[in-house]
């Protein structure tokens, strides 16, 4: 019986998941073309963009959800401050959505299939929603009375007149695709690692957020619709059961050279504690040690209970060398040998019809 954790193990990657490396670039690469110039097809509809901002800007007061107006005062307050968030918004979202694809590629390759179709079909949707519903941003939206922080405090990924921007199109704000890759890198890096420290990759997305609304780029309403829309993208393409499911290992090199670790069994009558090369038939091989809470003997030499540490010496299944020390926990042994409480070193008795040597050499 093997031990299942729901966490990813630390073993060598299964190289036969990895999908073709020149086949993903083309793919990848033409996940970030569609990105771009389907963001610039959607340009152009100005009117209807201000028109829907109206809409949005009046849905959230509605909803009573915060005024993006108080994020932004904290960010007010400090120039530097302003300046890191700009350069944050402009710099970050594509370089870490395409550093979390390559490292998944290499050490998780499930996992990396899995991300790369679920960030395809949420770009997907945004775009096709950037086409359905243009929206001006709150920091053109005359009603938010925003700081556009990017013009005024710089960098910025803008032109000054947004109906004539070649390079992006500004009235693509619905959904926030900064906050949906965020919340997918964050997903993905916990689902394929196993620090105790993983949770705090949800500090990316926070801090997307917190950029993304303070620098007037996006609503809050951007942000929620993206998260819903990843939530049935990850529903769609779940992990496969053998990755979210896989057999606990204890590391360390076998007995025999060997580099994997020995599956961790489960005893009815106790624990086993075990390095690589364990024999079949729980025989503990030359060379190694272990720690075996036995379960009582039929003859009565050890009760349930007792403890065993084994020293390295060659032990087999016909006897054991005169190498190997045993020392015994407290309990009774059967035939009054033994008190309860006491303990005592003994030295293995050669078996009956067997020579035992020393050395382990038989």
């Amino acid at each position: 019986m093997r031990l299942a954790r729901t966490e990813p193990t630390d073993q060598e990657p299964d190289i036969r998941a990895r999908p073709p490396l020149v086949r993903e670039f083309l793919l990848v690469a033409g996940l970030f073309l569609a990105y771009k110039f389907g963001r610039q097809a959607a340009n152009g509809h100005v009117e209807e963009a201000f028109r829907n901002a109206g809409s949005v800007w009046n849905l959230e007061r509605a909803l009573h959800l915060p005024g993006e107006g108080a994020v932004q005062g904290l960010l007010l307050h400090s120039p530097p401050l302003i300046h890191a968030a700009n350069t944050y918004y402009a710099t970050v979202h594509f370089p870490a959505t395409a550093l979390f694809l390559v490292w998944l590629y290499w050490r998780r390759p499930v996992h990396y299939v899995r991300s790369r179709r679920v960030l395809a079909a949420l770009t997907a949707a945004a775009l096709t929603l950037h086409l359905l519903f243009p929206l001006a941003p709150p920091r053109m939206l005359p009603a938010a009375g925003l700081v556009d922080t990017g013009q005024v405090y710089g960098p910025t990924v803008y032109g000054r007149t947004p109906a004539t921007d070649t390079m992006a199109n500004q009235f693509a704000a619905m959904p926030s695709l900064h906050v949906g890759w965020a919340v997918m890198v964050a997903l993905g890096l916990i689902a394929a690692t196993r620090s105790r420290w993983r949770l705090l990759w949800l500090l990316h997305p926070a801090l997307t957020l917190f950029v993304v609304v303070g620098t007037a780029n996006h609503y809050w309403l951007d942000a929620i619709v993206v998260v819903a829309l990843l939530a049935v993208a990850l529903a769609a393409f779940r992990l496969p059961r053998a990755a979210r499911t896989a057999p606990a290992r204890l590391p360390g090199p076998g007995a025999w050279g060997s580099d994997e670790g020995a599956a961790v069994p489960a005893y009815g009558g106790g624990s086993r504690r075990a390095a690589s090369g364990v024999r079949a038939g729980g025989v503990r091989t030359a060379g190694s040690g272990a720690s075996v809470a036995p379960a009582a003997r039929a003859d009565g030499g050890w009760p349930a209970g007792s403890e065993v540490s084994a020293a390295p010496g060659a032990y087999e299944s016909e006897g054991r060398s005169a190498t190997f020390e045993a020392s015994v926990a407290s309990g009774p042994r059967a035939g009054g040998g033994r008190t309860a409480g006491s303990e005592e070193s003994v030295a293995p008795a050669t078996p009956v019809g067997h020579v035992g040597h020393v050395g382990g050499a038989r």
